[in-house]
């Protein structure tokens, strides 16, 4: 199904791409401001959303430049937003919550995920409070609770009690 595709023919070149892939977060850093975002969808959606995704931020603001990328493969993508060439950067980032809320709307819509590989956090505690069910919720409380008891491991992530 693919028009585009880049396969490596050594070991030689499969380094190369994964040296690349690798620099796309550092390469940002020199763009400004950058909001991130680390969703799944799953890959029979993943163009859906690409396509749905990029209709919500240039309906918002269209000089925002995004850099998506990640494994795909296994529909996790770092779906990142670079402020306008023209933006100040402490502006472009105090709209760091709105922006994720839309995106992470979005992929949850799409039958996936407001977090991927890097996981909850202290970050994302507000969005998973907001997109579980209480029942969930209150498992994973009590797993962490008979697990940890005195809250030694991790306190205040992932599970605010």
């Amino acid at each position: 199904l693919a028009e585009d595709v880049v396969i490596a023919d050594s070991l030689a070149q499969a380094e190369k791409l994964w040296r690349l892939r690798e620099s796309i977060s550092a390469s940002q850093k020199g763009e400004g401001g950058s909001i991130k975002h680390d969703i799944a969808v799953p890959v029979s959606k993943l163009a859906e959303f690409m396509a749905q995704a990029e209709a919500i931020i240039d309906a918002e603001n269209p000089d925002i430049r995004i850099c998506a990328f990640g494994h795909i493969g296994d529909g996790n993508l770092h779906y990142n937003l670079s402020q306008p060439l023209t933006a100040d950067r402490e502006e472009f980032l105090a709209q760091w919550n709105h922006f994720n809320g839309l995106i992470h709307d979005l992929a949850m819509e799409l039958d996936g995920s407001f977090s991927a590989e890097h996981g909850i956090g202290i970050r994302k505690i507000k969005d998973m409070e907001r997109y579980k069910q209480p029942v969930e919720l209150e498992l994973m409380t009590k797993i962490k609770a008979a697990l940890d008891p005195q809250q030694l491991m991790n306190p205040g992530k992932v599970i605010r009690r």
